[in-house]
């Protein structure tokens, strides 16, 4: 981790070289104490928490660590090592439904009433796994940092399943359109939601159903996010591959499509691309979306 200048913003939160000799402080004014205790203190100590209160607990301690590999600090040696959560939870274990699954094709109106379940902490939730590992062409892995899971019901069985996810950092052609400073986007990042699966069992043929899924989802997943994580979210995004889909559901839902990304991926350190572009899409949940992203509404045309 290179400084510039005297401090540095990490995960939103400026670090300036007298927090860095706090940290230092703190970790020798407690000698006994694991990484995991400390990082617990530093919490405490800035008050560092998540938008539901909860200590930024995994933030303060990755922190940590990459000042004591550039040797800014000395951490204490590490006492255990913990699975890897991401990992381990990448492979659920099977609740396959397509045994007894019953193909429907129908007009959206003779599928009769859909049931649409927010299922994150719930019992659901490894039907909801499962059914995306079994189904979905890029099988399940878990969403990054704060996330939301739906489950649609209809006939006594699950048709459909979207994933949303904390949004990635940078990406230009949003940013561009959201109209945002660096300060800006990071203070009001968590108010964006990414749509990182979305399917639609094989055995279902209904048109139309897609559009009208992603149109009843964001009329409620800010109240829904508001409901887990104590805060809304104003914008929705999401990638689509456009060797293998045309975004089509998304524009009928009244998505509006933004660009093409650099290819270069979230940790890019190259500039180089390293990967197929995709197509960035966005949905504005309400109309004066900027304003609650702290950006001056200038007004708003889909």
């Amino acid at each position: 981790m290179a400084l510039v200048q005297d401090e540095f913003v990490y995960r939103g939160r400026t670090v300036s070289a007298e927090d860095i000799a706090f940290i230092g402080q703190l970790i020798a004014d407690h000698p006994g104490l694991s990484r995991r205790r400390l990082s617990a203190k530093l919490c405490a100590a800035w008050n560092w928490v998540q938008a539901n209160g909860q200590p930024r607990d995994m933030v303060a301690r990755s922190l940590m660590l990459e000042l004591h590999r550039a040797g800014h600090i000395q951490l204490p040696e590490r006492r255990c090592c913990p699975p890897n959560n991401a990992i381990r939870h990448q492979a659920p274990a099977s609740q396959s439904v397509a045994a007894k699954a019953v193909p429907l094709e129908y007009s959206l109106a003779q599928l009769g009433q859909l049931e649409i379940c927010q299922v994150r902490r719930t019992l659901a939730e490894r039907l909801f796994d499962s059914f995306l590992e079994e189904h979905h062409y890029l099988g399940y892995t878990r969403p990054v940092g704060e996330h939301l899971k739906y489950l649609i019901f209809t006939r006594g069985q699950p048709i459909a399943a979207l994933a949303w996810s904390s949004a990635p950092r940078h990406l230009k052609p949003r940013d561009r359109f959201i109209g945002w400073s660096g300060p800006q986007r990071r203070a009001h990042l968590h108010l964006l939601a990414y749509n990182c699966r979305f399917l639609i069992a094989p055995w279902v043929k209904v048109p139309h159903l897609a559009s009208h899924l992603l149109s009843r989802v964001a009329s409620q997943i800010a109240a829904d996010w508001q409901s887990l994580y104590q805060h809304p979210v104003w914008l929705l995004e999401t990638f689509i591959d456009p060797e293998r889909f045309r975004g089509t559901c998304y524009k009928a839902a009244n998505w509006i499509y933004l660009g093409l990304t650099t290819g270069r991926g979230k940790d890019d350190q190259t500039h180089q691309p390293n990967r197929s572009l995709k197509q960035l899409w966005v949905y504005p949940v309400r109309a004066d979306f900027r304003r609650q992203l702290g950006v001056p509404d200038h007004g708003f045309t889909p």
